[in-house]
Formats: C-alpha cells, sequence, structure tokens
C-alpha cells in the first residue's frame, strides 16, 4: 500500500467535496507504501507441557487463511491511497499491468513456496524455511528480520490509522483527540483479539475485508458508468507500462501484495496444512492481483486516462472520496472513509497475528526466551507473543511521540506538522518492513532449492527448481529496485540518514541472528537440532476440555513422525 500523506485530507481532517477541478493549496505531497502481515512456531524440551508450547489445531480453512492474508493487504488502503499515489509519482498510466505482473511473478514464488509448505508446517514459516532450506544459523538470522519487518508494518500503520481517526473525529464531529490516544485505544482492541481464539480474528477480518471489497466495487461500478473519455483501455496495454519509471511502478506496487506469503505462518492452526497453505496462497496471489488491477483500471476510466495522473498528484488517497462525493450521495463517500479505517485496523490484526507466532514459535524452540512459547489453555492463541507485540508497538508509539512532542521533532516537518506521524512513522517503518519482507521472499526462494535438492520428494523440477530459481531472481530484482527508489518512497528529495539507517534496522538484526545460530550450536548442540523445526505433530495435538475441569488430554498419534533433518 503507498499513501499520499501530504493530502490524506486537509488541515481541517475535511475529504475534500466539490469539483474535480478544484486545486487543494497545499505543499507538494509524498508517497509510501502500505502492508502485510504473518507468525510463527516451534519446538520444546521435554520438561515443558505440551499445552503450553501448542497452537490450537485444526480451526482455520481455507477461506479464513486467505481472508487473513487480504487483510493484511488493505485492499482499501491500497486502491484509495497505494494505486493513486503510483499513478501520480512515476506518471505512468499502465499501473494495472503492473499488478497482474507482480501477479504473474509472485504466483511462480508460491510454485515453490506451497510445494515446501506440504513438508514444513510451522509457525515460524520464513523462519523454518530457511533454516531447512539453508541452514540454522541463516533460519535464526531470518528470524529476527523477519520480526523487524512484521513488527514494523504492523507498528508503522497504527500512525496512519491514528492520524486518520483523528481527522476524521475533527472533520465529522468538531472534536479535536490526539493522534496517539487512538494508537493506544486499537493496541488495546487488537491485543484482546489477539489472544484470543484465532478463528475470531478470522471472522472479525472477513467481515471487514468483504466491506471493503464492496466499497470498492461500488467505487469501479460509478467509474465504469462516468467514463468521460469512454472506457478506454489505455491502463491496460502493456506498451504503456514498459516506459521509463517501470521500475518505480514494480517498487511501489509490491507493497500491495505484502502479506500473501503469511498463509504457512496459520500452517499448524489449519484443518489441512498439506493443502491449506497452498491453496490459500495461490487464491490470495490471484485474487489481489486481479481486484487491484481491475480497480486500478476503473480509476483511469472514472477519471481518464489523460486526467489521472495530474487528478492523482492533487487529490492523492482523496482522489477516490472526492470522485464518489460527486458522483455518488455524499453518505457513500462518507461511508468509504469510515471503512478505510476499518481496512487498517484489519491490516493491524493481521500483522498482530503474525507477529504473535513468530515470537511464539522463537520461544518454543529456546532461540528466544521460553516463556515466549506460551499459549493459552483455552483459546490456544499465543498470549505471550500477543502482549509481547503489543508491548513493541506502545514502546515505539511513544517513542514518536515523545520525539515529535517533547523534542520538537514535528516542528522540522512546518507547515505540514500536523502530518507527522504519517510523514515518519507511518512512512518510515511501513517501507522498511515491505523491503524486508522482500528480502527474506528472495532469500526463501533459495532456500526451496537447497530443501529439495537431495530428495525431491516425488516432485517435478518446475515445482523443486524452475519456478524457484526464476522467482529469486524476480524477487532479488525487486528488492534492488526499492533500494534504488527507496528516498522516493520515504518522500525525500536527497539522501539523509533515515536512508541508511532504516535499511540497517534489518540488515543488523539478520547478521546478529546468524552469530546467534553459531553460537546456540556451540554451546547447545540439542537445541540447535531443533532449531527450524518445531514439535512433531503428534506432540502438538493437545486437545483441550472445559477450563473449569481443569485437565486435559492428548489427541492420538497421527502414527506420522518427521524426523528432524540436520542442516
Amino acid at each position: 500500500m503507498q499513501v499520499n500523506p501530504r493530502s490524506l485530507c486537509d488541515k481541517t481532517g475535511a475529504a475534500p467535496h466539490g469539483t474535480m477541478g478544484r486545486n487543494r493549496a497545499m505543499p507538494p505531497w509524498l508517497a509510501l507504501p502500505s502492508t502485510k502481515g504473518s507468525p510463527a512456531m516451534t519446538s520444546t524440551t521435554t520438561s515443558t507441557p505440551a499445552s503450553t508450547r501448542a497452537l490450537g489445531h485444526r480451526r482455520l480453512g481455507v477461506p479464513s487463511v486467505t481472508l487473513m492474508i487480504i487483510a493484511a493487504s488493505a485492499p482499501l488502503t491500497v486502491v484509495a491511497g497505494g494505486v493513486t499515489t503510483t499513478f501520480a509519482v512515476t506518471g505512468v498510466i499502465g499501473v494495472p499491468v503492473g499488478f497482474i505482473v507482480l501477479a504473474a511473478a509472485l504466483a511462480v514464488f508460491a510454485v515453490g513456496y506451497a510445494a515446501m509448505s506440504r513438508y514444513v508446517t510451522n509457525a515460524g514459516a520464513f523462519y523454518a524455511y530457511i533454516a531447512q532450506g539453508i541452514g540454522r544459523p541463516f533460519g535464526v538470522g531470518a528470524s529476527l528480520v523477519a520480526l523487524v519487518a512484521y513488527n514494523a508494518m504492523q507498528v508503522g500503520i497504527y500512525g496512519l490509522f491514528g492520524f486518520q481517526m483523528s481527522m476524521f473525529l475533527e472533520a465529522r464531529f468538531g472534536i479535536t483527540t490526539p493522534w496517539w490516544l487512538w494508537i493506544f485505544a486499537c493496541i488495546a482492541v487488537v491485543g484482546v483479539l489477539g489472544v484470543n481464539r484465532v478463528d475470531l480474528s478470522a471472522k472479525v477480518l472477513g467481515v471487514l475485508v468483504a466491506l471493503e471489497f464492496a466499497a470498492v466495487l461500488v467505487f469501479d461500478l460509478v467509474a465504469f458508468a462516468v467514463a468521460p473519455e469512454g472506457v478506454s483501455t489505455a491502463g491496460i496495454e502493456p506498451a504503456n507500462l514498459f516506459v521509463p519509471g517501470v521500475g518505480a511502478v514494480l517498487s511501489f506496487g509490491v507493497a500491495a501484495f505484502m502479506g500473501f506469503e503469511s498463509a504457512a505462518i496459520y500452517g499448524e492452526e489449519s484443518k489441512d496444512p498439506k493443502r491449506t497453505v497452498a491453496r490459500a496462497t495461490y487464491a490470495a496471489v490471484a485474487i489481489i492481483g486481479v481486484f487491484y488491477a481491475f480497480s486500478a483500471w476503473a480509476f483511469t476510466v472514472g477519471i481518464g486516462p489523460s486526467q489521472i495522473v495530474e487528478a492523482s498528484a492533487t487529490y492523492g488517497p482523496d482522489l477516490m472520496f472526492v470522485f464518489m462525493g460527486e458522483h455518488a450521495p455524499v453518505i457513500v463517500s462518507d461511508l468509504m472513509q469510515v471503512l478505510f479505517l476499518t481496512s487498517l485496523f484489519a491490516a493491524l490484526q493481521s500483522f498482530h497475528n503474525a507477529v504473535a507466532r513468530y515470537l511464539f514459535s522463537l520461544g518454543r524452540e529456546g532461540v528466544l526466551h521460553r516463556s515466549l512459547g506460551s499459549v493459552r489453555a483455552v483459546s490456544r492463541a499465543p498470549w505471550a507473543g500477543s502482549v509481547a507485540q503489543s508491548a513493541i508497538a506502545i514502546v515505539v508509539t511513544l517513542g514518536f511521540v515523545v520525539a515529535g512532542e517533547v523534542m520538537g521533532l514535528k516542528a522540522d516537518f512546518a507547515p505540514v506538522e500536523f502530518l507527522y506521524p504519517v510523514l515518519t512513522m507511518f512512512t518510515w517503518l511501513t517501507n522498511t518492513g515491505a523491503m524486508g519482507l522482500v528480502l527474506l521472499m528472495g532469500i526463501i526462494a533459495i532456500a526451496v532449492i537447497g530443501f529439495f535438492r537431495r530428495d525431491r520428494r516425488g516432485l517435478g523440477a518446475w515445482q523443486t527448481l524452475i519456478a524457484p530459481a526464476i522467482s529469486a531472481v524476480v524477487l532479488f530484482t525487486v528488492f534492488v529496485l526499492i533500494l534504488a527508489n527507496f528516498n522516493v518512497l520515504l518522500g525525500q528529495t536527497e539522501t539523509t540518514a533515515a536512508t541508511f539507517v532504516l535499511p540497517a534496522l534489518l540488515i543488523v538484526p539478520g547478521v546478529a541472528g546468524v552469530v546467534w545460530g553459531l553460537v546456540i550450536r556451540r554451546r547447545n548442540p540439542e537445541l540447535y537440532a531443533r532449531v527450524g523445526h518445531g514439535i512433531e505433530e503428534a506432540e502438538a495435538a493437545v486437545v483441550e476440555v472445559p477450563a473449569h475441569r481443569g485437565s486435559r488430554r492428548r489427541a492420538p498419534p497421527r502414527g506420522r513422525e518427521r524426523p528432524w533433518r540436520r542442516a
């Protein structure tokens, strides 16, 4: 998702209504990327009760996992903010084709990713895949990069949520509130859902995602009905994508897909891990790719191919709401702005679930403190990881509040200092998170090749070598494009300290993780042998009985053991 922070709203927070030609006098605006997310899980010692080390089993089907993935990408936020930002910054009208190209590339990545998911069922996802495909030390390094990336995405979105909520209340009801107040309130709600059954989160996210899709489809229909220049195919002609600026289009666009890789995180909680992860991943890529491409095309049709770049530069994310305010009842535009907020909430919940499960996985295997591997007796949710993620969000938010309000950093953004949480907290963190996730996906493509190198397990070369190799080249190319356009993504006209500090937040933990993995190998070979391999499925299948009875029993073993492989 990319959002234009300087045109999210005017200073009063009102989404402008009126003539499309009205020039909103405000400084040049910046472009920001969106988000996506996922979770993790791993092993324990014999002295640790299995009941505290196993997530809730068999609760999620393909639809539930697919909805969790799509929620992380925040569909309404991507279409309203990401699409308009890409049009405005790149000047390329072939943005819809860019989504199709990226969806095709990620579908190729999903071939090897889904094949490996049949043999590696672990809430640690990236961590476990890289540990088993390349080596345990690299898996530990990847786990820390994943933690930083997912936390950055999640906490960064809080900045946009708090700002939007504050501005919306001021514009509609005249209530002035600090942006950080709504962040802390949202952290509490997200935290409560995070420590309850995962299928409860899935149901909440399912409703929110359905409403987002409905809102965007209404916009699409109105756009095709208005079509000031006719139903033009300019936006879906490949020749209009492969022009100068295509690199920036792909850099912005890939952020819209972040989170599609998170299906593997829910493998231990899926009804049929061997099939659910693969089907949910393919479904999410297809749905997201087609939906975003179609809606981006609707933008070019509704505004007009000759006007879409200029209108996007003028209005930014408000363009959708301005357009609907002119061509539909005002109440429709207002409802869509409310759904914009719920879109952000859905993404926050999805990323929270991802981080909680990564922490759970690392705690269960002893890579981090074992207390993080605890789950609630009734809900089987990773409560320790959930609480830890909420604490991280609180600490980071307090840091931005102190820096902006006490230390005066906000004044550096005059005359648009009211956009401080968007220009800093949202922009810096979400771009950093997207960069980290693309890097990890490229490494995972290599890990798939390594995993199947000695034993293809009856699979063909396409799944075990060719598709992973192609996706590795594509993903590392996209990673380089992100680095090359990083100042643009941050909304900067020149290189600053943030250009180097933010990537370092990913690289330093990654290197430190590899070193820590080597230390574990030397100090504790038994623990090292379990890194990235989780626990046996039979050990994890703990069936809880009502809490008031104070007892629990194990489900019968499934008779399938997966001996640890030597990395």
